[in-house]
């Protein structure tokens, strides 16, 4: 009788030691932790712990130590990490090609234009459609806008002729490089800096931050501030850990997704301006503002990528965000 009492209060125990067991949540990312990303992501796993009191852990794995960007999709949808924050170029080779239409050249000028197609019902739209591929969206967190860095002084579009420029894997992207006459290397971003080093690629076209977090800009002599392009990113769940989760949990998740994307875009801006001061203030590289004529001349350039690939995303998508944007193809 003793030994079943026993048995029964040590299962008991187990229970309820299981029962107490957090909630684990792998949360894997492909940049540095000073990042906007990255702070963001540290944020998130700050107040989703506090408001859950406990009951969920988030674990953050940052500068690709899980996943590289190529492997990092698929591992999510697999179940091997519950949480990422690709950027929207991802979701194009996972088979949803409108995310393209956020790699198109010049599509906006300023945050405020991106927030209006991304947290109105486009983006909303859109974040629907990756439920097919097992993915559930929470949240859109900006970056910055891109800029050319090579060791060869740009000031023009025809400078970036015959480069190497490392891209995301992204079919507009290609097209935009090719139309510049540039030879697009895709590769993954924790690649960029040896490849810089070693002559495998002669350039890149990322955001401030990412180009000195990753000390890209100490293996690059000039960055010219095109802002040709914009860098967000799309924080993701798989669909059926989180449909798993209870409603309550559910429910304190979304809200702290919610605040982290705010902060994560409070920063964004606040972020480049530090970076792009650090990478001055270097010596290493040398920083240059195109003029007007100078950036005109780049958008001349670009824009025809963007009726080259509607086909891509539907040129009814395009139509909507040029609406939005009160985007003007000439100028």
């Amino acid at each position: 009788m003793r030994t079943f009492l026993a048995a029964i209060l040590a299962l008991t125990i187990t229970s309820s030691f299981a029962a107490e067991a957090p909630i684990v949540i792998k949360f894997s990312h492909v940049v540095a932790v000073d990042t906007p990303k990255g702070k963001a992501a540290d944020y998130f796993k700050k107040i989703a712990e506090e408001r859950t009191k406990g009951r969920v852990k988030v674990e953050v794995y940052p500068n690709s130590q899980l996943y590289k960007d190529k492997e990092e999709m698929e591992a999510l949808q697999l179940g091997a990490v519950q949480m990422l924050a690709p950027s929207l170029a991802k979701f194009g080779p996972l088979g949803v090609k409108e995310f393209e239409i956020f790699d198109l050249p010049y599509i906006f000028d300023n945050y405020a234009e991106v927030d209006k197609v991304m947290k109105g019902p486009i983006g909303a739209r859109l974040f629907t459609k990756l439920e097919t591929k097992g993915i559930k969206a929470l949240g859109f967190w900006e970056n910055g806008f891109k800029n050319f860095s090579s060791n060869k002084a740009v000031r023009t579009p025809e400078d970036l002729r015959g480069m190497k420029i490392r891209i995301q894997s992204s079919k507009v992207l290609d097209e935009e490089m090719r139309t510049l006459g540039a030879l697009p290397q895709v590769m993954a971003f924790s690649e960029v800096y040896q490849a810089l080093q070693t002559g495998v690629v002669d350039g890149t076209e990322l955001e401030p931050s990412n180009l000195y977090t990753s000390k890209a800009f100490e293996v690059q002599k000039n960055l010219t501030l095109t802002g040709h392009g914009f860098l967000g990113y799309a924080v993701i769940v798989n669909k059926t850990f989180w449909e798993g989760l209870p409603a309550d949990i559910r429910t304190i998740l979304t809200t702290a997704m919610n605040d982290s994307s705010t902060y994560a875009n409070q920063i964004a801006k606040q972020e480049t301006d530090k970076a792009l001061a650090a990478i001055k203030a270097s010596g290493k590289t040398t920083i240059y503002t195109p003029t007007a004529a100078e950036r005109a001349a780049f958008r001349k350039a670009l824009i025809p990528v963007h009726q080259k690939m509607a086909s891509r995303f539907g040129q009814d998508l395009l139509t909507e965000i040029y609406k939005e944007t009160a985007f003007k193809p000439v100028e």
